[in-house]
């Protein structure tokens, strides 16, 4: 087992990294910006080292000053959490060139599969299914007329190397096609420094539905089942459920089964996620792998008992994953994740930097809270508006609802704008009671997320 690991991240995931690693008897190195250095995580700590200013660029994502920190304090190890590096091949080859650990998959496999159309190419050569698409990138608009021609309107442009929605737009016809390609690139450009875009049959009405895998260098592979993230606004997603409501076993075998050969086929390790598009004639197509843990990872720990994040820790010592006899998983609860962000539905999900003045969590059975914030703490504008993950469980999907909603009503935040009342709202809007949920589902039914 690794004797010290460090987290170069922040928030409640940071927090979430030192918990399990001290569990696991491992000590914790938490590199900090300035505006950080009075959270929790870094408290908890064993040692904690200061790596710049604010601004993201200057600190979390200082590659130089994070792998100085792991050197100077002897860090065998650096966990990414997710966002900011988790995702970077650059960074995991700078721990590598510094015989450090990376606690993720090789820099290759970021590499090959952080390019959503090199991906889908490898995907469907493994013979994982996949959305109808372009081969590759699509340079002009000529080209991209043509697919369209070929597969029929409407088509989603996506960027090659993006991720959050963005340098995605759709075309309905010619004309809305030319405006939308060239917006793509312009934003894919600025967002990633690459502005390739590639182009996808258009499915109405899917549901984002996810499988969670974790592999071993010694030939273990496993899934913890699925999650379904269909409530999301501008491709974020807001609500989580394990195991999607309406997915039978036969097709949970299947896309686990399509999520496994793809993890074999390119000879990935560690924690990572499959996501695929559902259609509602139940066939499913390969959308993307995130090749990090996911904020919303807590839903297939309370439907499996496996916890991931140890999990992480224990394929990176070198030893095999302990949850490999459990295999072939199945649900053994239903569990709904809701992200608490700074942010005012009302207006726009518009974000709400400022000062925590109170902050009561909810508590009782099936029902845990991951954060890293306490009343008095502050909220910056220049990171992530999530607080917290409230996540709530029960041995079906109306006890975990009937949880949820008393969780919301105990959890207290002022000084901020939350979400937690546009929660409320879903969990007494009958869609989602039925379970029949799809991506658009906010616009459809709550207008856009307005109250």
């Amino acid at each position: 087992m690794l004797d010290k690991i460090l987290i170069a991240n922040r928030g409640e995931i940071a927090l979430r990294v030192v918990r399990a690693a001290h569990e696991l008897g491992i000590k914790c190195v938490v590199v900090y910006s300035e505006a950080d250095k009075d959270t929790r995580a870094v408290e908890m700590a064993d040692e904690s080292v200061c790596i710049g200013p604010a601004p993201s660029a200057l600190s979390y994502l200082n590659i130089p000053n994070i792998i100085a920190a792991a050197n100077i304090t002897g860090a065998q190890a650096i966990h990414p959490g997710y966002g900011f590096l988790s995702e970077n091949a650059d960074f995991a080859r700078a721990c590598a060139d510094n015989d450090i650990i990376f606690i993720g998959p090789s820099p290759e496999c970021i590499d090959s599969l952080g390019n959503k159309a090199a991906a889908k190419a490898t995907m469907k050569e493994l013979g994982v299914p996949t959305v109808p698409g372009s081969d590759g990138p699509v340079a002009t608009v000529e080209e991209a007329r043509a697919f369209a021609h070929e597969v029929g309107y409407p088509v989603l442009i996506k960027a090659s190397a993006g991720g959050g929605g963005k340098g995605m737009r759709e075309a309905n016809d010619d004309e809305e096609l030319e405006k939308m390609f060239v917006a793509a690139r312009t934003e894919a450009a600025n967002a990633f420094g690459n502005d390739e875009v590639y182009l996808e049959k258009l499915i109405r009405r899917p549901r984002h539905v996810e499988i969670q895998i974790i592999a071993d260098t010694h030939g273990n592979a496993m899934h913890l089942c699925e999650r379904d993230c269909s409530i999301q606004r501008r491709h974020q997603k807001l609500i989580e459920e394990a195991p999607c409501p309406v997915i039978d076993e036969a097709t949970r075998q299947a896309m686990g089964e399509a999520a496994l050969k793809a993890v074999r086929g390119v000879g990935y390790v560690n924690a990572g996620t499959i996501e695929f598009l559902l259609d509602t004639d139940g066939s499913f197509y390969f959308m993307e792998m995130n090749t990090r843990v996911q904020v919303e990872h807590p839903v297939s720990e309370q439907i499996t008992g496996v916890d991931i994040i140890k999990q992480q820790l224990i394929v990176a010592s070198g030893d095999p994953i302990t949850c490999a006899d459990l295999a072939p998983m199945s649900p053994r609860a239903c569990a709904i994740e809701f992200r608490i962000n700074a942010e005012d539905p009302a207006h726009d999900f518009r974000p709400c930097p400022g000062t925590i003045t109170r902050f009561d969590m909810p508590g009782g059975p099936g029902v845990r809270v991951d954060t890293h914030l306490r009343a008095g703490d502050a909220i910056p504008p220049t990171y992530d508006s999530l607080m917290a993950k409230l996540i709530v469980w029960g041995d079906t999907r109306e006890e975990a609802i009937a949880r949820g909603k008393r969780a919301l009503d105990e959890f207290v935040i002022e000084g901020v704008a939350t979400t937690i009342p546009f929660h409320r709202r879903v969990l007494d809007n009958a869609t989602f009671n039925s379970g029949m949920v799809y991506t658009d589902f906010i616009e459809t039914e709550t207008n856009g997320g307005q109250l």
